[in-house]
């Protein structure tokens, strides 16, 4: 191609085109972090869902103290009924 006369069009052109990779430089490593933590957070997900499973028993916790408080109680009453 012959630029004579437009050398303004042939410096904006490589301008352009520097910027154009410099965009793609930046933006392709923001992808690739972008598509690890997809990755991470559907394994950190079923870890999470998993853990609720595994602490699904911990609702009625409550209630086991209330109960042990109550036998602990009782356990009391009857060892100051027999002097202990």
């Amino acid at each position: 191609m012959d630029f004579t006369g437009h050398e303004g069009w042939l410096l904006g052109y490589i301008i352009g085109l520097i910027v154009v990779l410099v965009v793609v430089a930046l933006v392709v490593p923001i992808l690739v972090l972008a598509w690890r933590i997809g990755t991470q957070a559907g394994r950190i997900l079923e870890g999470l869902q998993q853990a609720e499973v595994n602490t699904a028993g911990l609702a009625g916790l409550n209630q086991t103290i209330e109960s042990a408080l109550a036998i602990i109680d009782g356990l009391k009453r009857g060892r100051a009924r027999l002097g202990g």
